[in-house]
This record gives C-alpha cells, sequence and structure tokens, in this order.
C-alpha cells in the first residue's frame, strides 16, 4: 500500500513539474508569430548579403580552390588544364553563383541561430539546451560532407570521367563545371544533415527510434535513389560511395532519435526512477 501510495506521489509530483514548465512557455497570438518570423527573415537576409559581399571580395582565390580539382584531374590525364566560356558574361554570372553559395555557407551559422530564435518559445526549459549541440553539430556535418566530397568523391568521379572520355578532346566550360562542382559537394553536404532533421523530427514526436529501424529497407532504397540523383556518374561505385556514408548517417540517426524523442527519453527516465 505504502508502494502505490508513492506511486501516485511521484506520478502527480512529474506531472505538476510537466504543468509548471508548460506554463513558462510564452503565449503568443498569430500577428506575433507572424512579426517575429519576419524579424528573423530580415535578420537573415542581412547576414546572407554581409556573407555574399565577404565571398565576393574573396571570389577568385574561391575560384581557384573550386578549379583545383579539374586542373589537377587534366594534369594527369595530360590534358590543357584550361577551362573555357562562350559568353563574355559567363564569367560574372559564374562568380555571382559561386558568391551567393559561398556567402550562404559563411552565413548558415547566423541563420540557424535566427531560426532557432523562432522556434525556442515553443520548447521546454529542457530542450533549449539543445543549441549549442545542434549549432556545432550542424555546422561540423555540413563541413564534413563538403571535405569528404572536395577530397575524395569528386576528384574520383573526374578522374573517371576523363578516362572513360580519353579518345576525346574536353572543351570544358566555366558555367559547366561550376554547376557540377557545386551539385557534388553542395550534395553531399546537405544529406550530411541527415541527423539533424531527424533530432528535430524526434524531438518534436513526429518520428520515434522504432519507426526508423522499422522502415530501414526503405530508407536504404530511397538513399540510393538519391545517390543516383546527385551522383556525377551512373556506375556502381560511385552510387555505393555517395550511398555508404548517406546509409551510415542513417544508423547515425536512429541513436540520434533514440536520444531525443519525448517517449524514449520518458520511458528512460521511468526506468531511472524505478531502479
Amino acid at each position: 500500500m505504502i508502494d502505490t501510495t508513492e506511486d501516485k506521489k511521484d506520478l502527480v509530483d512529474r506531472a505538476r513539474a510537466a504543468v509548471s514548465e508548460r506554463a513558462e512557455l510564452p503565449g503568443m497570438s498569430l500577428l506575433e508569430h507572424l512579426q517575429e518570423l519576419r524579424k528573423r527573415i530580415i535578420h537573415s537576409a542581412i547576414y546572407l548579403f554581409a556573407g555574399f559581399c565577404v565571398a565576393w571580395g574573396f571570389r577568385e582565390k574561391i575560384y581557384g580552390f573550386m578549379e583545383k580539382p579539374v586542373k589537377v584531374a587534366l594534369a594527369n590525364h595530360h590534358m590543357p588544364a584550361q577551362l573555357n566560356y562562350l559568353n563574355p558574361v559567363d564569367g560574372f554570372n559564374m562568380y555571382l553563383e559561386i558568391s551567393l553559395m559561398v556567402g550562404c555557407i559563411f552565413a548558415s551559422p547566423f541563420i540557424l541561430y535566427q531560426v532557432w530564435l523562432f522556434i525556442s518559445p515553443g520548447l521546454y526549459r529542457n530542450e533549449k539546451r539543445f543549441v549549442t549541440p545542434f549549432m556545432a553539430a550542424t555546422v561540423s556535418l555540413f563541413l564534413a560532407g563538403a571535405f569528404f566530397g572536395y577530397h575524395w568523391v569528386f576528384p574520383g568521379a573526374l578522374d573517371f570521367l576523363f578516362t572513360f572520355n580519353k579518345d576525346f578532346n574536353p572543351l570544358i566550360e566555366i558555367n559547366e563545371y561550376t554547376g557540377l562542382f557545386l551539385t557534388v559537394i553542395m550534395g553531399l553536404a546537405a544529406t550530411f544533415e541527415l541527423p539533424i532533421l531527424v533530432m528535430f523530427l524526434s524531438l518534436f514526436g513526429i518520428v520515434s527510434p522504432k519507426f526508423l529501424w522499422k522502415h530501414i529497407r526503405i530508407a536504404i532504397l530511397l538513399i540510393f535513389i538519391v545517390a543516383t540523383i546527385i551522383a556525377p556518374t551512373p556506375d556502381p561505385t560511385t552510387m555505393c560511395v555517395f550511398a555508404a556514408p548517406m546509409v551510415t548517417l542513417y544508423l547515425i540517426s536512429i541513436g540520434v532519435s533514440w536520444l531525443v524523442n519525448p517517449t524514449s527519453r520518458r520511458r528512460r527516465a521511468e526506468k531511472a526512477a524505478a531502479k
């Protein structure tokens, strides 16, 4: 009887704590939400413009960094290491494109912080502690994906393509090359953000580790479809190189979901309380 009374008291205390924590969340009207969204969008646009200006100042060095893989690959195959343009405005358009893209990367930590500021009023106090891991993990995973693509995937793809086309004379146009480079590097960098996406979906209870594990075969199929789309070559080796880290990230995402999913956390708390 005593144990039952203590259990009831424990449940009541936890319920009161949950109600108290929810009561601390500020209530906002629809108009206030729209005003807050407008404020965050304006701040994000300012950061994006600042990032673009910084990138534009270093546009030639940035392009030199982007151009290095293809020049190395061309030199290794004894081909002229020179890119071409077909229209007088191609160079200017290309610098605009890479400055905007790199400006987005420069501004991304500040833009992500604006996203966090927008959603944080609706989070519990204990959920707000995820801001630092969220920012660090998001930037780190993005850079890891870009690094993986720049140093291994993209050079390997270029080597395969130049070997396959060895009987032809290359005439590589700067905008075409830039588009290929950004597709591969940004595609891999974005796919490395999978654990962050799963963390948000799990944090709000939209997905659970059980759901992710149950549908792992469908997820692997979708991963290979995405790898086929973003891979620069259709050969199975390149697709597997793209898909392998994505499958690994999906498995990591299951662990992340287990850590942050409300149901999983509640069960772990109940087991700890039972001990």
